[in-house]
């Protein structure tokens, strides 16, 4: 498999209503999610491209890979490595107006990198988690609630509201 950034579609050279199926490479770039910095791994991963030529002289796109991040919990700041899994297409129908052109495609170049990378930024979830039932952590103490046994619980602070009631002295 090679490393692809930019795709040269015109070398395929398809005609209306024919197609091809590619396996590539493409790296992913690392991203600030939440205000950490999350690295993919690994950067590159193989992709899936499906390209076909419509009757219209357009393209029908369709990418598909998998990539997992690096990083920290959002809940508990442990070591996280969600996999997502991209399933993204696009239509380039030249003349077809705003909703029809793909940003990637510019004439015959597909920037399959930058797509990958936005297919991949969108497919995310919206937290990163170690696991799906991270309990996070306590917020008295800041102990990790996963490795805490059952029995970890703190006394309640008094309500300020009742302090004035705390301070009556009954003779």
């Amino acid at each position: 498999m090679s490393r692809t950034d930019v795709f040269d579609i015109g070398r395929l050279g398809l005609t209306a209503g024919e197609g091809r199926r590619l396996d590539l490479e493409v790296t992913l770039q690392p991203l600030d999610f939440g205000g950490q910095r999350y690295d993919v791994v690994p950067a590159s991963v193989p992709v899936r491209l499906d390209i076909a030529k419509m009757t219209g002289g357009g393209l029908s796109l369709r990418l598909r890979f998998a990539g997992s991040l690096s990083g920290p919990c959002m809940r508990c700041l442990g070591d996280a490595t969600p996999e997502t899994e991209v399933d993204s297409r696009e239509i380039d129908q030249p003349g077809g107006g705003e909703e029809l052109q793909s940003p990637y495609v510019s004439g015959e170049e597909l920037d399959l990198a930058q797509w990958a990378n936005d297919a991949f930024n969108l497919a995310l979830p919206r937290q990163v988690v170690c696991r799906e039932d991270c309990a996070g952590l306590c917020p008295v103490c800041g102990e990790n609630l996963n490795e805490a046994g059952p029995d970890h619980q703190h006394e309640s602070e008094p309500d300020p509201r009742w302090a004035a009631l705390r301070e009556l002295k009954f003779d």
